[in-house]
């Protein structure tokens, strides 16, 4: 189903089933987030993101080269401050394609494509799961001994899919491992790509525990 959406271009890359604080203050989103507080109904208050490959969060919009899979994101919660900026928060909905991009209008726009979790009947998404939270476990015990303290803290998701994304979203990978995981087709293969990931990273942490990966800047996570 294509359809057209604002956009809010991100320095990272952003999950289904994930809430995520954002702080808007230049004009054209804070012009995105006027739009979408026009629309009545809370569940359509609906834009797009999609992590910026080249340029910056700010500034001049052609000077920004975008990755095409994103995630769409649903507007939850508004605070308008006297100064005309917001903190707004935003939970992921699901995943688009973007197939062009729209400049002319106060904010940025796309028509996109939005496409759901694929399936997989021969495959073993919870064996590949349990995996996963074993490899996990073992991932946050190495982490929380480097930095003295326990990190990457509360229960993971039962659920495959929300699972995949919940580690995702919280463990530290680089930009282009977070993109390769959004755009990944399943939940298995996503959770095999994640315990793989987290398996080098392990091994990382424990040749060289100063690795600037271990500076854990969050200590959870908010499923909403």
């Amino acid at each position: 189903m294509t359809e057209r959406l604002p956009l809010f271009p991100l320095n990272t890359v952003l999950f289904p089933g994930i809430s995520v604080p954002l702080r808007v203050f230049e004009d054209r989103y804070r012009a995105l987030v006027h739009a979408l507080m026009r629309i009545d109904d809370p569940a359509e208050r609906l834009f797009g993101s999609v992590a910026i490959r080249e340029g910056f969060e700010v500034g001049e919009r052609g000077g920004q080269s975008l990755h095409r899979i994103g995630c769409v994101l649903q507007l939850t919660d508004i605070e308008s401050h006297s100064d005309g900026t917001f903190d707004i928060v935003a939970v992921g909905r699901g995943r688009l394609r973007l197939e062009s991009l729209e400049t002319t209008g106060d904010f940025l726009a796309g028509q996109v494509d939005l496409f759901d979790e694929e399936t997989e009947p021969e495959a073993d998404p919870e064996g590949v799961a349990s995996v996963a939270r074993a490899t996990f476990e073992t991932y946050r015990t190495v982490l929380s001994e480097i930095r003295g303290e326990d990190v990457l803290t509360g229960d993971l998701p039962r659920d495959p899919t929300y699972l995949s994304w919940t580690m995702a979203a919280t463990c530290l990978l680089t930009m282009r491992d977070r993109q390769m995981l959004l755009e990944a087709d399943t939940a298995p293969i996503r959770l095999a790509m994640l315990t793989e990931m987290m398996r080098e990273e392990i091994r990382a942490m424990i040749i060289l525990p100063s690795l600037p990966a271990t500076e854990v800047s969050r200590t959870g996570w908010s499923p909403n």
